[in-house]
């Protein structure tokens, strides 16, 4: 993989995350992902299960650009309770790592009153980078 996590020397590790990433090659962005299905339907209102669908729909648009989870440089999460997602931080990890495996890109989180769609709780945005050859 070329692409090169990075930790500053004397900083404590990153846990679930890394700080920054450095990498080239065939970039891809997709929007902000929620989590309904292909449909734009709703099959859950539960905080998790609305991560799970919108990590679900991240990898569906990278297999679209030709993309793997494990080409992920960025992850920005907008959540509309900061309290719930601490609160799930375990079942949470383990949704990621069923679908995004044991890859952590450079992620941030930001609360938000609400979010366009009135019953999302989550959205997701998502920057990849396919290695050059």
């Amino acid at each position: 993989m070329s692409h090169d996590f990075l930790q500053p020397k004397g900083w404590k590790p990153a846990v679930g995350y890394s700080n920054g990433v450095a990498a080239q090659g065939r970039m891809i962005f997709t929007g902000g992902l929620i989590g309904w299905n292909g449909d734009c339907e709703f099959e859950s209102d539960d905080f998790l299960g609305q991560a799970a669908q919108a990590l679900r729909n991240v990898v569906a648009v990278l297999e679209a650009g030709g993309a793997r989870p494990d080409h992920l440089v960025r992850l920005t999460w907008y959540v509309t309770d900061k309290r719930e997602y601490l609160a799930s931080l375990k079942a949470l990890g383990a949704i990621y790592k069923e679908v995004i495996g044991r890859h952590y890109p450079a992620m941030a989180l930001v609360q938000g009153v609400a979010l366009v769609e009135d019953r999302a709780r989550v959205e997701i945005e998502a920057t990849a980078v396919i290695p050059q050859d």
